[in-house]
């Protein structure tokens, strides 16, 4: 994983606009995903879209908005109803990963985002045996 000064610079790399196509990248995928959308209710999809574009400016390095609005982020909590094992992970990652490429974020910020969510998605499973993390 990066360390916190990496993942802090994010934000200066590509501002609000780079976490808007990235998240939005990722959200037009979920309705239509046979395992993720379930997960999403359609009347709080436009909710979960703000709820982690905001979260992800806040971690990499641009303004706490999430901070006053949710508080501390809690994630393992925050998710703790929605039944999420390896395979909701992976998928999870993939269309994240194919987020990151459609977002066209410059390579620099890529190289930081990418492992942070990988790790993150890892650090959310609560169903099933967690694989080794390995740093």
């Amino acid at each position: 994983m990066p360390d916190e000064a990496a993942i802090s610079s994010v934000y200066s790399l590509i501002g609000d606009a780079g976490f808007e196509r990235l998240v939005a990248a990722f959200y037009r995928q979920v309705p239509t995903d046979n395992l993720l959308g379930p997960l999403y209710p359609p009347e709080d999809l436009a909710g979960a879209e703000d709820r982690l574009r905001s979260f992800l400016i806040f971690r990499f390095g641009g303004p706490d908005r999430y901070l006053h609005e949710r508080g501390h982020p809690q994630l393992r909590m925050r998710h703790a109803p929605f039944a999420i094992d390896q395979t909701v992970r992976d998928r999870w990652v993939l269309l994240m990963d194919q987020a990151l490429v459609e977002a066209e974020l410059p390579a620099a910020a890529t190289a930081i985002v990418q492992p942070f969510l990988h790790e993150v998605a890892t650090f959310l499973i609560n169903r099933g045996a967690k694989p080794n993390l390995v740093s």
